[in-house]
């Protein structure tokens, strides 16, 4: 189970250097097979949130436990937490092929796999690209491409976790439905729990079953996605009115 527990975070700011406070107390749970979504707008806090569950920073004050282990901790996250960027270009080695970004990803975990190429071939596969794709260098993809391939290499560690930090915000909407899509294949295949970051309301009620609204470095309000006919926050509210009227 993924435990946030009380975190806060801040940072100094301005020609002062006065602290300010990005992440307030924030506290909640996911267990394993559960997809959440934290949906805040720019600056709300969310991305500062998701790098202290990733455990690439550490909160002030408060903890985020990973099965009853520190994150911040890197073994107790090996193997069990991957992460899906925004800038998914930027994030896969420039001067690595696919087969060297995957098998890199492999070596840093302790699942032991008889033939390696076959496996990275069919999940290759299972995200829509073939087997040539091990060849290529990501400068050679599109960007569609790109993500599928940082997708591979989030699953190929076989984690409970995947952290997504606005990772389809980049796409086209064309592009951002597909890989979506693959998503939610994906968890449903191998049993996943997906934290999705996002500003985007649509994406993360098709995605995620549970949502945080997030905002001001505080959770506004929880909710399942079954029950937005019924918001009680009024900041739920007009976040939901704003973008269903754009």
């Amino acid at each position: 189970m993924l435990e946030v527990q009380n975190v806060t975070k801040s940072y100094r700011s301005g020609a002062r250097r006065q602290k300010r406070q990005i992440v307030k107390q924030v506290s909640f749970q996911c267990q394993k097979g559960q997809s959440i979504a934290i949906i805040g707008e720019s600056g709300s806090g969310k991305s500062t949130l998701a790098r202290m569950i990733l455990g690439i920073e550490k909160p002030d004050s408060g903890t985020v436990l990973l099965d009853s282990q520190p994150v911040c901790r890197r073994h107790a996250r090996l193997g069990k937490m991957s992460v899906l960027f925004q800038d998914y270009k930027s994030s896969l080695h420039p001067y690595f092929n696919v087969r060297q970004i995957l098998n890199e990803a492999l070596s840093q975990c302790d699942t032991p796999v008889d033939d390696k190429e076959a496996h990275m071939t069919a999940l290759l596969e299972r995200v829509g690209l073939s087997a040539a794709f091990l060849n290529k260098y990501p400068q050679m993809m599109s960007g569609g491409e790109a993500q599928r391939v940082a997708i591979a290499r989030a699953v190929i560690t076989n984690p409970d976790y995947i952290v997504l930090d606005e990772a389809i915000s980049a796409l086209d909407m064309s592009i951002q439905s597909q890989i979506l899509d693959l998503l939610i294949t994906l968890r449903d295949k191998y049993q996943l729990s997906l934290i999705f970051i996002t500003h985007d309301i649509q994406a993360a009620v098709y995605l995620c079953e549970d949502l945080i609204i997030f905002n001001d470095g505080q959770i506004q309000e929880r909710l399942n996605r079954h029950q937005l006919k019924d918001l009680q926050n009024d900041y739920t509210r007009e976040l939901f009115e704003k973008q269903f009227m754009n």
